[in-house]
């Protein structure tokens, strides 16, 4: 995603190496169980608009491709995401598509954009493992022209997303290294509380700030649950690093309690989520 965080997270996460390689391995999945917000987002970019797009966590390049394929000739986007094993993927991507995409292998935290170089700025679940919010989002600021937009997609809290959070919940007893989730760390729930969103962006040069929560329905096949159990989230990466004998056990107990988001041969849930829109300060 966009940068590794601090605290449980950046030890937890290895955008480098085996969560990262995840993400690469159930691109597929996960390209279907977020079609609905990758929609909603690339509603922002304007069919056929002379516009410059920056997709910031782009991961293996999903919604950047989106958005170029809005856009057409006429524009161009770029991703940019600190993991390698995306960023080779995203390139991938873009190449067998052939749209107007490149991609940064970088920290948007930090990365010296060039000034005012974008008409609009988006993210899909990339800004919420930020080291230094204020900070990541203030050099987006000087990243976009006066007046461009920001639209971004983050998760709400931990208790409204019960399909996220599950299988931690089954699996601590047996898996007692996994990271405890802490408000507003870097991370998943980051911004779980919209206001901290608006304290954010006004502190750090953006305005006419809009934050609508909304509940999107999301499905895959039943077929993919288990791959997912077993490579994804908190209990995902932990199993990376079990031997066979847990990884098994865990499964056992974990995917009984998945039976209610389960109907016939499709994984049902609700992704509640911000959606939020601002716009870059004309004054800074």
């Amino acid at each position: 995603m966009s940068t590794s965080g601090t605290g449980n997270d950046r030890p937890a996460i290895d955008w480098k190496g085996s969560s990262a390689q995840a993400w690469v391995d159930t691109q597929a999945l996960l390209d279907v169980m977020f079609q609905p917000l990758e929609e909603r987002l690339v509603q922002a970019v304007p069919r056929g608009a002379q516009m410059q797009v920056l997709d910031v966590g782009c991961g293996t390049g999903g919604t950047t491709v989106a958005a170029a394929r809005r856009l057409g000739s006429a524009g161009s986007c770029v991703g940019i995401d600190i993991s390698r094993p995306m960023i080779d993927a995203a390139e991938k991507r873009g190449a067998t598509e052939g749209l107007p995409v490149r991609f940064l292998r970088d920290d948007a935290q930090t990365h010296a954009f060039t000034p005012a170089g974008f008409d609009l700025i988006i993210s899909r679940f990339g800004v919420m493992f930020f080291e230094d919010f204020t900070a990541a989002f203030r050099n987006l600021r000087q990243a976009a022209r006066p007046g461009a937009g920001l639209r971004f997609i983050a998760w709400r809290g931990a208790e409204e997303n019960p399909f996220m959070t599950m299988a931690e919940q089954a699996a601590r007893p047996m898996l007692p290294q996994l990271p405890p989730r802490r408000p507003d760390e870097p991370g998943q729930f980051a911004f779980a509380r919209g206001e901290r969103i608006r304290d954010i962006l006004q502190s750090s040069g953006w305005t006419a700030i809009e934050i609508e929560p909304i509940d999107v329905a999301c499905t895959f096949p039943e077929s993919e649950l288990l791959a997912y159990l077993g490579s994804m989230g908190p209990v995902g990466r932990a199993l990376q690093q079990a031997d066979e004998n847990t990884r098994q056990h865990v499964i056992a107990i974990v995917r009984p309690r998945f039976d209610r988001f389960v109907n016939g041969d499709t994984v049902n849930f609700t992704a509640a989520c911000w959606d939020v829109s601002a716009e870059a300060d004309l004054l800074r």
